[in-house]
């Protein structure tokens, strides 16, 4: 895969139709079932770790002062929560091994 493609969820669907044998309507449900477990998970706090995958991580980040890179003038950044993902060593073994 080129750095330009993306992987879809109807490619996941698809391979999941090809590899279970499941029908294509029935792969697509379990994708975006999964999908909204996580969404929902994350939307209330928790964090998300799947094993040799990776970690999706919630942080809050504080308020603090930003600096406008054009003009020099310092704006408040407000508080937010941002989340991040963490790559697990057998998901970074197998990318950097390819």
């Amino acid at each position: 895969m080129r750095a330009t493609e993306t992987l879809t969820r109807a490619e996941i669907a698809e391979a999941i139709h090809r590899k279970l044998g499941l029908s294509r309507a029935e792969s697509l449900t379990m994708v975006e079932s999964i999908l909204q477990h996580m969404s929902e998970a994350l939307a209330e706090g928790e964090n998300v770790k799947i094993s040799g995958f990776g970690t999706f991580l919630l942080r809050d980040k504080g308020e603090r002062v930003g600096r406008n890179p054009k003009t020099g003038v310092e704006v408040p950044i407000t508080p937010r929560r941002v989340m991040t993902f963490r790559a697990s060593q057998m998901l970074k073994d197998r990318i950097v091994g390819s």
